[in-house]
């Protein structure tokens, strides 16, 4: 049985509470950044050579990923916490069964894009919330490339590509989505001619670093209608060793437990700061919080630094809408802070949220509500009205809804540590796609989050 089917067997807890303590104090590393694994597993296996890669995040999420590198032909192996090596042979074969991507919306787009330069035929599927998610915006541009695809109507998985003889194209982003770029590209890699993606609003450029690291050369130009990003095609990629920083997505969580539980000081260490994924700290600070970061340095082609939040009397902001690309995946725990800050926060521009692995919105709308905060849903926007303005912490005491969505279980998890009554999630097992040893690194900064 594999570790994933023996968590799936009953060795994972099917309710969280979290509830109130003393002040949070300690320091923490970051857990390896997701998107910065995922494309070094799959440029690894595109390359010809060995890969080591030291700091991956070993969730869920990445492990399907690394287990299709292997189904492609690549041979993938670890070597000890958060190191692998991948042996790439240059290229994807064609694989003996089905590409089963779990709950890895990340992983399954980057390894359509990938898969698509080459003349094999490939099945995906994955769990049920990533098969009710849209997959008709990574389709598109590849359908203009000459990918065939047969499936579900939406579209959605699952379905089957035919790759191969591939053409190049520019594509303009109809929307913000580093996830839409890295395909396109990494499709570029077997086209013929240049690939151009156009961002009208940027977006995380992991894609385009690493592929400079794998030896590809990558164009970068700022024009009027955008950023203009081109590849050249049939460009062979060489084996590089990666060394992953921490995700500054995860680093959230316990650096906003510190900002919203009095008495707090947390240091989170290595913590990614390219300037793409730091929203939510700009914002953050915006709001008030006290945040310091030091040791600022060069990891693997990234800036990473250590941060360190203090408990923080916080204000309600109005977050610009062109800021969301840079931290999407954040707002979830953004609407905590802004749950225990005085005043309302305005956070619009958020309809990706509606297609993660729940509605978003909706969720933190409905939990945040049911723990007694002012909330208001917008279609594509969430205010909430924070309550320490009446000098009183959150009311608490209710169980919040996840639909097994990773980031709204640890979302609930923090605002517990800071409420009246405790806070309880349902379905927190998938905590573990992204952030495993979420509730132990929590537990040692001296939160109380118990399965009861």
């Amino acid at each position: 049985m594999t570790d994933t089917a023996q968590a799936r067997a009953g060795d994972r807890p099917s309710r969280l509470t979290s509830r109130a303590g003393g002040a949070l104090r300690g320091v923490a590393v970051a857990p390896g950044d997701k998107s910065i694994s995922h494309r070094s597993l799959i440029l690894g296996a595109l390359a010809t050579g060995v890969t080591e890669i030291e700091g991956l995040l070993e969730g869920e999420d990445v492990r399907r990923t690394a287990a299709a590198m292997a189904a492609f032909g690549a041979g993938v192996e670890r070597l000890g916490e958060g190191r692998w090596r991948v042996d790439g042979k240059g290229g994807f074969a064609e694989p003996a069964d089905i590409i089963d991507c779990g709950n890895a919306g990340t992983g399954a787009r980057l390894i359509m894009g990938a898969a698509a330069g080459f003349p094999i035929g490939v099945t995906f599927t994955g769990d049920s919330s990533l098969r009710g998610r849209p997959m008709g915006r990574v389709l598109k541009p590849l359908g203009l490339m000459g990918v065939a695809f047969t499936g579900r109507a939406g579209p959605r998985l699952p379905l089957s590509l035919r790759g191969g003889d591939l053409k190049a194209i520019a594509y303009r982003l109809p929307e913000p989505s580093a996830q839409v770029k890295s395909a396109v590209l990494l499709a570029g890699l077997g086209a013929t001619g240049e690939t151009q993606v156009i961002e009208p609003i940027l977006t995380r450029d992991h894609t385009e670093r690493m592929l400079r690291a794998f030896g590809a050369e990558v164009s970068v130009e700022d024009t009027a209608e955008g950023r203009v990003i081109g590849l050249r095609g049939g460009q062979p990629l060489r084996a590089a060793n990666v060394r992953v920083p921490g995700d500054p997505s995860s680093a959230a969580f316990p650096l906003v437990a510190a900002l919203i539980t009095p008495g707090s000081a947390v240091t989170v260490e290595n913590v990614l700061l390219n300037p793409l994924r730091t929203g939510l700290f700009d914002t953050l600070r915006e709001m008030g919080a006290n945040l310091t970061i030091a040791n600022v340095r060069q990891a693997g082609g990234e800036q990473v630094g250590d941060i360190t939040a203090r408990y923080s009397a916080l204000r309600g902001v109005t977050v610009p809408e062109a800021r969301s690309a840079s931290m999407i995946d954040e707002y979830p725990i953004l609407a905590v802070a802004a749950a225990c800050a005085e005043g309302p926060t305005i956070m619009r521009g958020l309809g990706e949220l509606r297609v993660k692995e729940s509605d978003r919105i909706a969720l933190m709308a409905a939990g945040l509500a049911a723990c007694g905060v002012q909330v208001e849903e917008e279609p594509e926007g969430l205010i909430v009205v924070g309550t320490s303005g009446a000098n009183h912490a959150v009311a608490g005491g209710a169980t919040a809804r996840t639909h097994g969505d990773h980031r709204i279980a640890m979302s609930f998890l923090i605002l517990g540590g800071a409420a009246q009554a405790p806070i309880a999630v349902d379905e927190p097992g998938m905590i573990a796609t992204s952030f495993p040893g979420f509730t132990a690194l929590m537990a040692a900064l001296g939160s109380r989050i118990d399965a009861a």
